[in-house]
């Protein structure tokens, strides 16, 4: 799809579909713990799969490209008693590592086999009771393995106990998930590198007996919009200098990549304004910025909004050096490997390790810019706002369906052909 060089228009409001992460986590909670009205549920791809695949019945469950529902429901379907499944995807999906997580519920008892290559889907799960209560798990690894483990916890008779080895990745995603279960009713604990989820009898027996508690358990549950999507926005207001209006957002997000209003804040003098009666924010330049030298930074907590970081950089010329990457080689695609490639069509030549990316010099582009998505939605709308700077292809654009099925109708509402 070709995108003329565009302008961006100025205070315009875009409404942004429920935060995926959140969604999938709600889901699975409200399949296991029954009573959970969810509003504002995502209307991405990866949502609509995980969704359908929890209100069937059939013995194979294909989740295609969904790899959070393919985690996710690799921990759900071993607990289902008496039930067998075979759990595939697309061939990406076949690529993608999954032994982590299947080695920690197989200690924990449950009957996991591999289908096809050691370690990696398709899975065939035959769903059992689990009455062991402790587990360890690498740390290092997407903290969606470990997240798959705590949407079970509550649900395990003795409860769960988690022991993180090595250095946590990603622990705001963990934090989201425990204070989502915490809403919900369930009791947790994670201190120093033990997480500890009460069973759902234990919580409600504690919470009786706490004369303080007035339940808090929340039944009915908005979700809020998904600040990875924002990042796009955020992107196009630090390179088009002109002010915009995103919903629904709160001013304390669980997300970790609400790190944003930071990051665009400290060194592309983009500020964020909540408006907390609406749940709306405003981005707004300050066209006076400083720049500094270079972008420095470690992305440990927050490798989703990476990509549209880079491309920020790269459309304002600001060197950069990002670390803490190492995730983003397991996802739809090698991401650093395809980030690499894509910006130098853009004009930055790059080098990159296992977990980090520094752009080396910066050039004209060529004419006729034709950027590959490589099946991966995150590539798509974040090299999008380079459109400000010079005409761009996005090739197979329709990948963005997996997130954020209306990026492309939103995108044109706010920007306009030169």
């Amino acid at each position: 799809m070709k995108i003329s060089k565009s302008h961006l228009l100025d205070g315009k409001t875009i409404s942004i579909t429920g935060s995926k992460s959140i969604s999938n986590r709600l889901l699975i909670l409200g399949k296991l713990f029954g009573d959970l009205k969810i509003e504002n549920l995502s209307n991405s791809q990866d949502t609509q799969l995980l969704q359908k695949a929890l209100n069937e019945d059939s013995e194979t469950v294909d989740i295609h490209h969904a790899g959070t529902a393919m985690r996710f429901l690799t921990s759900f379907y071993a607990i289902q008693e008496g039930r067998k499944t075979i759990l595939t995807g697309s061939e990406r999906m076949k690529q993608r590592p999954i032994k982590p997580l299947v080695d920690a519920l197989r200690e924990l008892g449950a009957e996991i086999n591999y289908l096809e290559n050691e370690g990696f889907p398709p899975l065939e799960i035959h769903g059992k009771k689990i009455d062991k209560n402790f587990v360890k798990i690498p740390a290092n690894i997407s903290s969606q393995f470990i997240t798959s483990l705590l949407l079970i916890g509550a649900s395990l008779e003795n409860g769960l106990e988690i022991e993180l080895q090595g250095e946590i990745t990603s622990c705001s995603y963990i934090k989201m998930t425990l204070k989502i279960l915490k809403d919900i009713g369930v009791e947790t604990h994670f201190e120093g590198n033990t997480i500890k989820i009460l069973s759902a009898a234990s919580s409600l027996s504690n919470q009786k007996l706490d004369r303080h508690y007035h339940s808090s358990k929340i039944k009915h549950y908005i979700v809020e919009s998904d600040w990875s999507s924002a990042s796009y926005f955020y992107s196009l207001v630090a390179i088009g200098k002109k002010k915009m209006h995103l919903k629904s957002f709160y001013a304390h997000s669980l997300q970790g990549d609400s790190a944003l209003k930071e990051i665009y804040l400290k060194f592309f003098g983009v500020n964020t304004i909540s408006d907390a009666g609406e749940n709306k924010i405003t981005l707004l330049p300050d066209i006076h910025f400083q720049y500094p030298e270079k972008f420095v930074l470690d992305m440990n907590d927050c490798p989703d909004i990476a990509q549209t970081v880079c491309v920020t950089c790269v459309a304002l010329k600001l060197p950069f050096e990002i670390s803490g990457l190492g995730t983003l080689k397991v996802k739809e695609t090698d991401r650093l490997v395809a980030l690499q490639n894509e910006l130098e069509k853009i004009g930055c030549k790059t080098e990159i390790t296992e977990n980090s990316i520094k752009s080396l010099e910066f050039f004209e582009p060529k004419n006729d810019i034709s950027i590959a998505t490589y099946n991966d939605h995150r590539m798509a709308m974040s090299f999008a706002p380079f459109a400000l700077v010079k005409e761009l292809d996005i090739q197979n654009e329709d990948v963005v369906e997996k997130s954020y099925p209306d990026f492309w109708k939103d995108f044109f509402e706010i920007t306009e052909k030169l």
